[in-house]
């Protein structure tokens, strides 16, 4: 009876605690809230990139090309360094195509070329594979983002997630570039 009594009162005592314990986002997709230090420190401009309403443009044009087809999609559009801005979900689209297409456009970020060229110079590159894998802001090279240039300076990512295939992305990506290139400066 001493061993059911001390159970019982042990859960008790728990419940709370367990209860107030915050449930764990599933689909986290910006960057925790800044540290104290961080709060301290000087707060540079911004990287190069494209006018916010070239971006809301680009991303709109995307995902309507995507919807389109019936695919519900994510568009980010990110500046030069790689910083959303602005990140656009079709209705239903589900929560982890915004993550997936930030993974796309820091791999075309980082390699310097659209996520496919990633996947198929990744496709005959063992080390190049291995690093992809190894990088927590890549892990899987996937088609659908493209760099969005103004010459031949890098000004930006488009990168779509949330079609079948990478392919499908590729393509909605480009009717999104299609939509505002002339006036990308």
């Amino acid at each position: 009876m001493k061993k059911i009594l001390l159970a019982a009162t042990a859960m008790l005592l728990a419940a709370p605690a367990m209860a107030q314990a915050p449930a764990a986002n599933p689909a986290p997709t910006i960057a925790p809230a800044p540290s104290p230090d961080e709060m301290k420190l000087p707060r540079p401009a911004r990287a190069r990139g494209i006018p916010t309403a070239l971006a809301i443009e680009a991303a709109q044009a995307a995902n309507a090309n995507c919807l389109s087809t019936t695919y519900k999609t994510t568009t980010l559009v990110a500046d030069s360094a790689g910083v959303p801005i602005v990140v656009i979900s079709n209705d239903g689209a589900a929560a982890i195509t915004q993550r997936i297409a930030m993974t796309k456009a820091q791999a075309a970020l980082k390699y310097k070329m659209s996520s496919g060229e990633v996947l198929a110079k990744a496709g005959t590159d063992a080390a190049l594979a291995a690093a992809i894998k190894a990088d927590p802001l890549i892990e899987t090279a996937r088609p659908g983002a493209f760099l969005l240039k103004a010459g031949n300076d890098t000004v930006g990512i488009i990168s779509v997630s949330g079609a079948p295939g990478g392919d499908k992305d590729e393509v909605c990506a480009k009717a999104g570039i299609a939509a505002i290139q002339s006036r990308i400066q």
